[in-house]
């Protein structure tokens, strides 16, 4: 008995076969691209099952489109059984070609036990048509569609292993074109098959009333399509949540690449980049602009006294509050540390650009900046103009940085504007940091000796230690140039150390020669003031060299006592129990007010020399001011220091507002050692009298 096709259905058995194909291949890559078989177990049982499934229904859309001249049907027990085979197999082959290198021998023994489940599936389902007479084979061909199988089978797990990888080029269009030849490889196998089958003359269908062959093609065709797209539809959305995911993920790459990661200002990158932008438009246009290199003045002191969690958070609002006062078209990145580099367009005189420094720095030392713990900060600015100072982005940037300095130089808190000497200062700034250490090895330094006089006797009663520092090629460099790169390089310390040394050797030699000293004031810088186990290296240094701890003073700024006003009482409480007097120095060249002085128990307070110079121009305001702190300090036990005295007319004002001591150069320039103890010598009996006035009890307060 002979049969005949149905070309649609051989047409749709072959569209089915290489859909599930295509399937099995981005299966493949996608098993293989997750971590480990505990993420990838529930894909490939997913994936086994539409695989098999569509294996499957390209096996019985085949055999429906098979037709006798007698009623058929199909046994459910074989049917299913069938169906559970190509499950096994597909995930069988999912799991060889998903997995790590794969050899040329495990595709041929992979394909050949793939090739023989598949060859199982097809002649397990021809027997759900339960044929009598049995259905007969032809040896040979039964062979060759099992040799079909197994080669078709190799050459599918082959192709999932080449084709796993997803950053292969075209890779769409290679599987498709893989899928193709799969299908028709597996529907060839199956009519193979299905032309081995020999029915007798006079056959009866014994399942023909179970399972109708028109019903189970609509099922098994619209089933299997619907799980072949779906899986492909789940595939493609997950492969487009990827590529969003990948997308994101670039976006922020390239946004961290261009951004400081703690204050989320453009870095150094995108700075230089727009710098470059702005050249060309200004180029193009004719016009100028200005670039602001701006470096927080004392953040060093803030990071070692408050810890980098408030240092941190004082960056965030300097960046915050430069970003809120420049104009939208500006530009402000943090280049590192504490430094940041402003580009401001359409700025072309220079008055315009100091006007804005002026703005900034006012802003920045008038706000209260910071959220876990309240700081004012100064700032210093180098400004450099396009074209006038340089003619692209780098070059600009050296030139605002070398006018920084500059401004550090002057005394921080200030602008600089670009001059051409300025790079020359850069290389001096950058040997002098060089040979601080050969300084202090080869003895450049040396201490001079300021005195502090009585204002209603005119007597010494103590003296200001002052360091200088003779470079062998420079000859005297300014205390306030070396001291301010000796911060920036973390060797103040040292130098800090040198000069407590140095002052105790001095009052110790004044001794031994019979003399009784005057109290003599060693400066504190704002780092050496917060290292913690400052009290006891000074401890060891005076013990060292027996000086009594009464005949030395130290001084802190203003600056510094208020950066942090808790801890500056707890370490100037724990000096004076060790016998050390405190001097707060520069008082009026912060931010404090009076209010604040209740809290350190300090002996003296030194008012700025700003202060004593104002008392010529503007006498009326001046008097009122020294006469407050004045007032105010003696109420609570402290003497007042007016420095930077340099005329008769100042000296007269002191004494007549009741101000304790004076010192200037009215009254004496800094002295060398030997200088400042020829006077003590007729100083004697002054200086024992004072010193034992040193020693009497303090009040309690």
């Amino acid at each position: 008995m002979h049969g005949v096709y149905n070309p649609l259905l051989v047409f749709l058995s072959l569209v089915v076969a290489s859909l599930a194909a295509y399937t099995a291949l981005e299966l493949t890559g996608r098993i293989a691209s997750l971590p480990g078989w505990k993420r990838r177990l529930p894909w490939l049982m997913g994936g086994a099952v539409a695989m098999g499934v569509g294996i499957w229904s390209m096996h019985f859309i085949g055999m429906m489109a098979f037709s006798l001249p007698i009623p058929l049907g199909y046994a459910f027990g074989p049917t299913a059984l069938s169906l559970l085979i190509a499950i096994l197999v597909s995930g069988f082959a999912l799991a060889v070609s998903a997995s790590g290198r794969v050899r040329l021998r495990c595709c041929l023994a992979g394909g050949a036990a793939m090739g023989a489940g598949i060859a199982g599936m097809h002649y397990t389902g021809m027997a759900a048509l339960d044929m009598a007479p049995a259905v007969s084979y032809v040896p040979w061909i039964v062979l060759a569609s099992i040799g079909l199988a197994i080669a078709a089978s190799v050459v599918a797990l082959w192709l999932g292993v080449a084709l796993r990888g997803s950053d292969e080029p075209y890779i769409a269009f290679k599987r498709l074109g893989a899928a193709l030849v799969m299908g028709g490889a597996i529907t060839g196998m199956h009519y193979t098959g299905m032309s081995a089958a020999q029915f007798a003359p006079g056959s009866v269908c014994l399942s023909a009333s179970q399972l109708d062959p028109n019903w189970l093609a609509m099922m098994v065709s619209g089933s299997s399509l619907a799980v072949l797209l779906g899986t492909l539809l789940v595939l493609g959305w997950r492969a487009n949540s990827l590529a969003d995911s990948l997308r994101r993920a670039n976006r922020q790459l390239q946004y961290l690449s261009m951004h400081d990661a703690l204050t989320g200002l453009p870095n150094r990158l995108m700075l230089v980049e727009q710098m470059n932008l702005a050249i060309q438009d200004a180029a193009r246009d004719k016009t100028a602009f200005a670039v602001f290199f701006l470096d927080l003045d004392g953040f060093k002191t803030v990071n070692d006294s408050l810890g980098h969690a408030v240092g941190d958070d004082l960056l965030k609002g300097c960046a915050q509050l430069l970003s809120s006062h420049v104009r939208k078209d500006d530009l402000v990145a943090r280049i590192g540390g504490d430094e940041f580099v402003m580009l401001l367009r359409g700025i072309s005189a220079p008055g315009d650009a100091a006007s804005v420094a002026k703005k900034l720095l006012r802003v920045l030392r008038n706000d209260m900046i910071g959220c876990q713990a309240r700081l004012r900060i100064s700032a210093s600015v180098g400004i450099a103009m396009y074209p006038g100072d340089a003619r692209d982005g780098e070059a600009l940037l050296d030139c605002a940085d070398a006018a920084m300095y500059s401004a550090k130089q002057a005394g921080r808190n200030t602008y600089c504007f670009f001059e051409p000497g300025m790079h020359a200062n850069a290389a001096r700034t950058l040997m002098l940091q060089q040979d601080l250490q050969a300084a202090l090895d080869a003895g450049q330094f040396s201490l001079v000796f300021q005195p502090k006089f009585s204002v209603a006797t005119r007597a010494i009663c103590g003296a200001e230690a002052l360091i200088r520092w003779h470079h062998p090629t420079f000859g005297s460099v300014a205390p306030m140039e070396f001291i301010t790169i000796a911060e920036r390089s973390g060797q103040i310390v040292q130098i800090g150390d040198w000069v407590i040394r140095e002052v105790c050797r001095c009052v110790s030699d004044w001794r031994r020669r019979g003399l009784e000293p005057a109290q003599i004031s060693i400066n504190l810088s704002p780092i050496q003031f917060n290292v913690p186990d400052l009290i006891g290296r000074v401890e060891d240094i005076l013990d060292e060299m027996d000086v009594p701890p009464r005949l030395v003073m130290f001084e802190i700024t203003e600056t510094v006592a208020m950066l942090n006003a808790g801890r500056t009482a707890e370490i100037v409480n724990r000096f004076r129990a060790r016998g050390f007097d405190i001097a707060i120095d520069d008082f009026g060249a912060g931010y404090s007010s009076l209010a604040y002085l209740h809290r350190f128990k300090v002996k003296q307070i030194k008012v700025d020399r700003l202060f004593t110079s104002e008392l010529d121009r503007n006498e009326a305001e001046a008097r009122a001011l020294l006469s407050a702190i004045v007032t105010l300090s003696h109420a609570l036990h402290m003497e007042v220091v007016a420095e930077g005295v340099e005329n008769e007319a100042q000296m007269r004002f002191l004494t007549e507002l009741g101000c304790d001591e004076a010192q200037g150069f009215l009254l004496a320039h800094p002295l060398s050692e030997e200088a400042f103890r020829s006077l003590l010598q007729p100083m004697a009996s002054f200086a024992l009298r004072r010193i034992a006035a040193l020693g009497q009890p303090r009040r309690a307060d």
